[in-house]
C-alpha cells in the first residue's frame, strides 16, 4: 500500500524593500539532485523535529540569514515518487528575515532577490509557483489568516 508521508518542508522567504516584498531563489548546485534549478529553502524533516522548526534550521544552514517572523501558508504541497511508492505532504512556510547578507551553503551556487512578477517563472516545480503566489496574497491582503498562521518563533531561533 503507498505510504502517506510529511518528510520535507518548502519555506519562501521574504525581506521588504521601500515597502514592496522580495522573495529570495535559491539556484542549486551542479552537484546535487534537482541540479541548477531555481527553489525557495527547502529541506528534510530530522527525526523528532517539527515542520516549522525543519524551516528555521534548513534557512540558517541554507543562508544563514535568520528569521524574524514566520507563517504557515495556507496550502500543503504533494507529490507522488514512484520508486518510493510515497505519497509526499509538504508543510509550506513563509519566513520574513531580520537580515539580507547571504551565506550560501554547498548546496547552491547562487542567489536573488525578486518580486513576483520575476520569482515566479524562474521556480520549476508547479507547487512552489503555487505556494510563493499563495504567500504573496497573504502579505498583500493582510486579512485575519495571517494571525491565524502566524507561528510564534520566540526562543526556537
Amino acid at each position: 500500500m503507498t505510504k502517506i508521508q510529511v518528510r520535507v518542508i518548502d519555506c519562501h522567504i521574504l525581506r521588504w524593500v521601500d515597502g514592496a516584498p522580495e522573495f529570495l531563489l535559491l539556484k542549486r548546485s551542479k552537484k546535487v539532485e534537482y541540479p541548477e534549478i531555481w527553489q525557495c529553502v527547502t529541506g528534510k524533516i530530522e527525526p523528532n523535529e517539527l515542520p516549522y522548526q525543519t524551516a528555521i534550521r534548513e534557512l540558517k544552514e541554507e543562508t544563514n540569514l535568520v528569521p524574524k517572523s514566520m507563517w504557515a501558508i495556507d496550502m500543503v504541497n504533494h507529490f507522488y515518487e514512484a520508486i518510493e511508492d510515497r505519497m509526499n505532504l509538504i508543510p509550506v512556510f513563509g519566513v520574513e528575515v531580520k537580515n539580507s547578507d547571504i551565506i550560501l551553503s554547498h548546496e547552491h551556487s547562487e542567489y536573488k532577490w525578486c518580486n513576483i512578477e520575476k520569482a515566479t517563472p524562474l521556480l520549476l516545480w508547479k507547487q512552489q509557483k503555487e505556494g510563493l503566489r499563495e504567500f504573496h496574497s497573504m502579505l498583500i491582503s493582510k486579512d485575519k489568516r495571517n494571525l491565524f498562521t502566524k507561528i510564534n518563533i520566540i526562543n526556537i531561533s
